[in-house]
């Protein structure tokens, strides 16, 4: 038995959740979200909760049962307090700034790179060396932190690129004489 799965999701106030057979449509104070569950997934809303139940006891089903009750919780949080992934830039010349609503990178290329954000996510520049990447759907600001972080991913001698905030790249010792 799921221990994820059982826990049911606690609406709150300012949230609307609507079943349409399959679909859980999800709308808060930061915008909507919807996602198909699983045909083996009962979603059943009452009393201000949603819960989550097999509708035959499979493998398939047991393995789609924890994930659709994480999934549907990750849309809850995200309309109503949204994600930020954080990315740092090291390096001696690497720098981000904003181009409008696009992001370009200074990562040592010969040229800049520019990043335009799709929709529903926004990027903010703190420091030159900082960027935070902001939406209501974490696999999409998971997604896209990682699509930054692989245009220059951190080198193991100088632990110079993009990595995330609290990173801990791992070091290799250069030559030796």
């Amino acid at each position: 038995m799921s221990r994820i799965g059982k826990k049911p999701i606690t609406v709150p106030a300012g949230v609307t959740v609507k079943l349409d057979g399959q679909t859980v449509a999800v709308k808060g104070p930061k915008g909507e979200l919807s996602w198909t569950v699983s045909e083996e997934i009962v979603v059943k809303h009452e009393d201000g909760a949603l819960t989550f139940s097999l509708r035959q006891d499979t493998t398939r089903a047991r393995a789609m049962w924890g994930l659709s009750r994480t999934l549907v919780d990750n849309m809850v949080t995200g309309v109503t307090t949204g994600y930020t992934q954080n990315l740092e830039l090291v390096g001696v010349g690497y720098r981000a700034a904003m181009k409008g609503t696009s992001l370009a990178l200074q990562l040592g290329f010969s040229h800049d790179v520019d990043f335009p954000p799709p929709d529903g996510i926004s990027f903010a520049v703190g420091k030159p060396t900082e960027v935070s990447i902001t939406g209501i759907d974490k696999q999409l600001v998971g997604e896209i932190a990682a699509r930054i972080r692989k245009i220059r991913p951190p080198e193991p001698y100088k632990g110079k690129g993009v990595r995330y905030a609290g990173e801990a790249v791992r070091r290799k010792e250069g030559k030796k004489k």
